[in-house]
């Protein structure tokens, strides 16, 4: 079987596309990896060759994201659930041995992802505060209202985090800066499975980012976590429990994670390898400079050819917050059967929408070329003509 692959036009929002090279070197890898008659799979996470996987990964990580000595990189089992089902039992053990209280979390609910995670913290037990529901303010998730529309408590001292998602996948909407700064002195978890890696952020303003690696940078299956290390002191179960904080199970305790070196059980070694693979990639491309000017390169071209034709397509995001990952759109005109379909024939593949909005989806993550973003763009404009 040949590792040569004709490069697809794919724009599924998740598992998503890797680069035709990482695939490559990983299959390699998965046979033999480093000449020692064992693939990636196959050795022992708690090996010399396993911790090597690990460790190389947090080192190009770190460098690429310039992460600050502050702050500690570790990979879970898991995807974006996993991560903010871990959440609220991890902060607010971290608040505990702070301040002695349970505190109670805010959230930030701009889409789906967000809305599942906040019910998550209610159904743990953590009573969260909603600061804003988007859809709530405007009807429908496709806006970030002004933060002056924000309820934040006049006293942030028993707010043990906020929590939000900067890029939510099915709605289409992501962040454009960081408006958290009227939360001083509160820890800042954001969820960034979807534009992980896809643009440069200052990591010392949050206490908390995780991100699914299934998107952006390796396959479904591993989280990865960038944590204060002040956040990594917890109470006794003893305390943690007279206290009514609910224990984390200890696999997905953050701190015993760390202290394990991400090894505490089985971590898939082959999956955080080739995080590395593409971690790699990105560095010997430019950085993180130079991918975020081509994702946003991609975004433009695609949102300017469906604004071009109004009547045809229906663009329910406010333009201030449109994801540059995530296209999300509806047709005025038309079945979704029929757009879907005639870009198949185009081999423009994974354009369906969630199926909790339906409509489509483009999915522009950083392994999608900037020839398969004008491909499509190229379909949509013979689409829009034609339907006018």
């Amino acid at each position: 079987m040949s590792l040569e692959r004709t490069e697809p036009n794919y724009f599924g929002a998740g598992p998503a596309l890797l680069p035709t090279s990482v695939l490559q070197q990983a299959a390699k890898d998965m046979i033999n990896f480093q000449g020692l008659g064992l693939g990636a799979g196959e050795i022992s996470h708690r090996s010399a060759a396993g911790g090597n996987i690990i460790e190389s990964t947090k080192k190009h990580l770190a460098e690429l994201l310039d992460v600050p000595d502050t702050h500690e990189v570790f990979f879970m089992q898991g995807g974006g659930t996993t991560g903010f089902s871990a959440v609220p039992t991890n902060l607010s053990a971290s608040f505990a041995k702070k301040t002695g209280k349970k505190g109670k979390p805010a959230y930030v609910i701009t889409g789906s992802w967000s809305k599942k995670a906040a019910e998550e913290a209610q159904r743990l037990g953590f009573d969260p505060e909603i600061v804003v529901d988007s859809k709530k303010v405007d009807g429908k998730f496709g806006g970030i209202p002004a933060v002056e529309k924000w309820s934040i408590p006049a006293d942030l001292s028993n707010t043990s985090y906020v929590y939000f998602c900067d890029n939510e996948t099915v709605n289409g909407v992501e962040f454009p800066d960081f408006p958290f700064d009227k939360f001083p002195g509160v820890e800042i978890v954001a969820d960034m499975s979807s534009n992980f890696l896809s643009k440069k952020i200052d990591v010392s303003k949050y206490g908390c980012i995780l991100a699914g690696a299934q998107k952006n940078v390796g396959l479904a299956g591993i989280t990865i976590y960038i944590i204060k290390k002040s956040l990594l002191e917890y109470p006794s179960d003893e305390e943690l429990t007279k206290l009514n904080i609910p224990l984390t199970p200890i696999a997905f305790e953050f701190p015993i994670v760390v202290k394990n070196n991400s090894a505490y059980n089985t971590v898939p070694t082959f999956t955080v390898h080739i995080v590395d693979l593409v971690l790699q990639l990105l560095a010997e491309k430019g950085g993180l400079a130079n991918q975020q000017k081509v994702n946003e390169e991609k975004a433009k071209l695609l949102y300017a050819a469906l604004d071009k034709y109004p009547s045809v397509f229906n663009l329910p995001v406010e333009k201030s917050v449109r994801s540059k990952m995530n296209v999300v759109f509806t047709l005025a005109k038309g079945t979704d059967s029929d757009f879907l379909n005639a870009a198949e024939e185009k081999k423009l593949q994974g354009l369906k929408g969630h199926r909790s909005v339906g409509g489509m989806r483009a999915s522009l993550y950083n392994a999608v070329s900037l020839d398969s973003v004008k491909l499509l763009c190229e379909f949509v404009e013979d689409f829009g003509s034609k339907n006018a």
